[in-house]
């Protein structure tokens, strides 16, 4: 899931924290993990590809997501779903990540937070499963809308 940062936040506490969201969005957060795993240093690596972090298909309001912390979330590769979860389980509440990022930096208007991955990622099944080219990738949060791309060698 994706939040939208509506109005600036710097150093704003839980409490006001979603006073500070326009709105809500899937975020197809994908990792290249060859990248995180072989090429040491920082994750960013891993997840700052081109074309990757698809946005969309559409922008919803704050006022039309009465509680960020329940909706449902899933992934499907090639028709199996790997990923079915709910934003119930995050480690952090969007209220929370947004305070913690305010105090290490100004969140302006449009900033987009990618707030992760429900359980069921490829690089965590056994065998492992990793994205090839070809593959259709389709996902998608409860009121938010889904998303569908096909997998590419880049």
């Amino acid at each position: 899931m994706g939040v939208v940062i509506g109005k600036t936040a710097k150093y704003v506490t839980e409490a006001e924290a979603l006073n500070h969201v326009a709105g809500y969005c899937v975020v197809n957060d994908l990792s290249e993990r060859d990248f995180q795993m072989h090429r040491s240093g920082q994750w960013v690596k891993g997840k700052s590809a081109d074309s990757f972090g698809p946005i969309g298909p559409w922008l919803v309001t704050r006022d039309e997501v009465p509680n960020p912390q329940a909706l449902g979330m899933w992934l499907e590769v090639n028709g199996r779903r790997y990923q079915d979860g709910s934003t119930r389980t995050m480690h952090f509440g969007v209220a929370a990540v947004i305070a913690y990022l305010s105090q290490f930096m100004s969140l302006h208007p449009g900033d987009i937070i990618a707030t992760g991955t429900p359980p069921g990622v490829g690089m965590g099944q056994n065998p492992q499963v990793y994205l090839r080219p070809g593959d259709m990738i389709e996902l998608g949060v409860e009121g938010l809308g889904r998303q569908r791309q096909r997998a590419f060698a880049g």
